[in-house]
C-alpha cells in the first residue's frame, strides 16, 4: 500500500482527497502546516510521495521544499510533488529549482485526475528504480541518493497547431511532463521543421493554414525523415471517423478527438506509447 503526506490546509478539500485516495487504496496522512510538514518526514515517514501546497501556514511550501532538499536531518530521497493552486511556469520552475520532482495544478485536474497523476509519478518512479539497477547491480556502485531524471526528458515532440489556446495547453502539459516541445503554427511550417530536425514523434492538428495535417501527414511520410516517426492527429469531432482510415493504414498512430481531450489524458497517450516501444 502506498503511503501518500497529503499537505492541504483547508479541511473540505482535504477530506475530499484522502476519502479520494483511500478509495483507491492509499494510506494517507494529511497536515495543515509547513512545520507538521518537517515534523512528519522525521516520525512518521517514509512515504511514497508527498503531495505540498504551497500556500500553507508557518512556513511557505517554497520554505518547506528547500528546508527538505538541503538541511541533512531529511531523507535525501523523498519524493515530493508540489500541489498547488500556483502554476505560473515561474512557481513550476522555482519548485524545480529548489528539487521538486513533479508539479499537479489543482485548477488543470480534478480528484480522479490527481490519483492518475500519483499513480503516474509512483509507476515512473518504480520503472526509474528498476533502471538503476539493472545499470548499477553492486549496492557499492548504485547512487542511490542521486535525483530521480525524467524518463521523457531525452524525447523531443514536434506540436503542430495554430491555435494558441490549444499550444498553450498541450504544449505546456508536454513540457510539465518533462519532453522537450518545438511548436509549429501550420502544415507547411510543421513540414519543414520536421525534415529538418530530428523528432521522437509528431502531434498535429488536422485544420491548419497553408496545408492541412491531412496534407502534411500525406506528404511527410514520402520523405525519408518522416517515414518512421509516430504521429499522433487530433481534429474535430465531424472529422474523426474519417480519420480513422489513416489508423487503419498505419499512416498515424492515434486519432482524437480534440474538443474531449485533455491535456492530460494527451500526455498518458503519450507516456503509454513510448513506454510500449522500450
Amino acid at each position: 500500500m502506498a503511503r501518500v503526506l497529503l499537505v492541504e490546509d483547508d479541511p473540505f478539500i482535504g477530506e475530499i482527497y484522502i476519502k479520494k485516495f483511500e478509495a483507491s487504496g492509499f494510506d494517507v496522512l494529511n497536515v495543515v502546516t509547513g512545520k507538521a510538514v518537517l515534523k512528519a518526514v522525521l516520525e512518521n515517514g517514509p512515504f511514497d510521495i508527498i503531495l505540498l501546497d504551497l500556500v500553507i501556514p508557518e512556513m511557505s511550501g517554497m520554505e518547506v521544499l528547500q528546508e527538505l532538499r538541503t538541511k541533512p536531518d531529511y531523507p535525501k530521497d523523498l519524493r515530493i510533488v508540489v500541489f498547488s493552486n500556483l502554476s505560473s511556469q515561474e512557481d513550476r520552475d522555482q519548485c524545480i529549482a529548489l528539487g521538486a520532482n513533479g508539479f499537479i495544478s489543482k485548477t488543470e485536474f480534478s480528484p480522479s485526475e490527481v490519483i492518475e497523476e500519483v499513480n503516474r509519478f509512483l509507476r515512473q518512479w518504480s520503472e526509474q528504480g528498476k533502471n538503476e539497477v539493472r545499470m548499477n547491480p553492486s549496492p557499492a556502485v548504485a547512487t542511490e541518493n542521486a535525483a530521480p531524471v525524467p524518463a521523457t526528458e531525452s524525447k523531443k515532440i514536434l506540436l503542430i497547431e495554430d491555435q494558441e489556446d490549444f499550444v498553450e495547453m498541450f504544449g505546456k502539459r508536454l513540457q510539465d511532463e518533462g519532453y522537450a516541445v518545438t511548436i509549429a503554427r501550420d502544415g507547411k511550417a510543421g513540414l519543414d521543421e520536421a525534415g529538418a530536425n530530428n523528432y521522437d514523434m509528431i502531434i498535429s492538428d488536422i485544420l491548419m493554414p497553408n496545408m492541412n495535417g491531412h496534407e502534411m501527414v500525406t506528404k511527410l511520410r514520402e520523405t525519408e525523415a518522416g517515414k518512421n516517426i509516430p504521429i499522433f492527429l487530433f481534429s474535430a469531432s465531424v472529422e474523426v471517423e474519417n480519420l480513422r482510415e489513416l489508423t487503419e493504414a498505419g499512416i498515424v498512430n492515434r486519432v482524437f478527438e480534440k474538443t474531449k481531450l485533455t491535456p492530460s489524458e494527451l500526455v498518458y497517450a503519450v507516456n503509454d506509447f513510448f513506454a510500449g516501444k522500450k
